[in-house]
């Protein structure tokens, strides 16, 4: 089995043949008609590749830096929701397969492994905290100081989800978190660690508008800047202005995310929206991309657009469902050996040399035709 897994797509398609419905529909769907899901994939295609020739790529060096500290190479982990719903050990195995691999993980709020947990089995590990601001501030602020007392490098504070967006296949579903498992941020509150359960319509949709404060703004986020000494990264901004009023918020860095296009459909690609978010950034702050991300030619697209490094979700979870630690480490093991080939290919000896002029949209080829 283990020589078929040559391909991220691999791992999807195993992932899709043995997880149970209620979790394959919650992780591969989007939200609505799911135009923005197919289109996070098919926009990297829009983009050509320029390469380099006689540049002696003999070796190439692919190490980084995310907000001053090292990773191997840039492709991380992007949060994503309740991980033992694909296997047993859930983000424990995620945050070991990313220390091994020496990157990024970053932690969702919802996630069925606690901020202590993922701390003892990766000490060591570069580890993010993805934070929703919930009306429940005193909530909030205790989740925060958790995540800053076990070491936790960064909070990655999700600015577009006021709500949940509609996916109709948990609607369908009636999704529910199985029973044996739970929010584990929550032990303590029974109801917030136990609360995506029986359901007219998506259990999490309820649970999260119980929770979730529609009325944030920007102004939320100079308040989680205030009391917390973490750099505070904003994901989910899209558009040149929200740029600006992230960095003007105090914004340490920007992930350019539609949230794996699960909140509004129709929104653009994430691929789209990078040039114009690193154009308003003015290089201000590092600007991150996740959505769509499934080959080494994508990583280096996205590079060559601005990106500092990207982020990674559905290919994560597919590793995990298909061998634990061990799975989530080949995806990134691909991953990671496609974009150094397509570094080399490219005249690329490190991260550095990855440019702009690397990159074209096809519309150049189409307007000679």
């Amino acid at each position: 089995m283990a020589d078929r897994m040559v391909c991220l797509d691999d791992f999807e398609e195993y992932a899709m043949q043995t997880l149970p419905r209620n979790a394959r529909d919650y992780y591969r769907s989007g939200a609505n008609d799911q135009q923005t899901l197919q289109d996070n994939r098919d926009a990297f295609k829009r983009f050509r590749l320029c390469p380099r020739m006689l540049r002696d790529v003999s070796e190439r060096n692919l190490h980084t830096t995310i907000q001053g500290l090292h990773i191997d190479f840039p492709i991380a982990i992007a949060p994503t929701a309740m991980h033992r719903m694909a296997h047993p050990e859930g983000e424990v195995a995620v945050a070991r397969a990313a220390a091994s691999m020496k990157t990024c993980m970053v932690l969702s709020t919802i996630a069925t492994s606690s901020i202590e947990e993922i701390a003892e089995v990766a000490p060591g590990g570069l580890n993010w905290f993805q934070l929703y601001i919930y009306r429940d501030r005193e909530l909030t602020k205790q989740l925060v100081r958790r995540a800053e007392r076990h070491g936790f490098k960064a909070l990655v504070l999700t600015v577009d989800t006021p709500m949940f967006g509609r996916r109709l296949a948990d609607t369908r579903n009636k999704f529910t978190l199985p029973p044996h498992l739970r929010m584990a941020n929550f032990d303590k509150l029974t109801f917030k660690s136990e609360g995506v359960k029986g359901s007219r319509e998506s259990g999490l949709n309820e649970y999260a508008a119980s929770l979730f404060d529609p009325s944030l703004t920007w102004n939320d986020v100079k308040w989680l800047k205030k009391f917390t000494v973490l750099p505070v990264i904003v994901k989910g901004v899209l558009t040149d202005s929200d740029a600006v009023h992230a960095i003007a918020s105090g914004a340490d860095g920007i992930v350019v995310s539609n949230h794996g296009a699960r909140q509004l459909d129709g929104v653009p690609a994430t691929i789209d929206a990078l040039p114009e978010v690193i154009k308003a950034v003015k290089g201000r702050c590092e600007v991150y991309l996740d959505g769509g991300v499934r080959t080494g030619t994508d990583v280096l697209k996205a590079l060559a657009l601005g990106a500092s490094a990207v982020f990674i979700g559905r290919p994560v979870i597919y590793g995990l469902a298909y061998k634990g630690q061990e799975g989530v480490q080949r995806v990134l093991e691909i991953l990671k050996d496609e974009l150094s080939l397509a570094m080399a290919l490219s005249g690329c000896r490190s991260i550095g040399e990855i440019q702009k002029s690397l990159v074209i949209h096809e519309s150049y080829y189409l307007s000679r035709l």
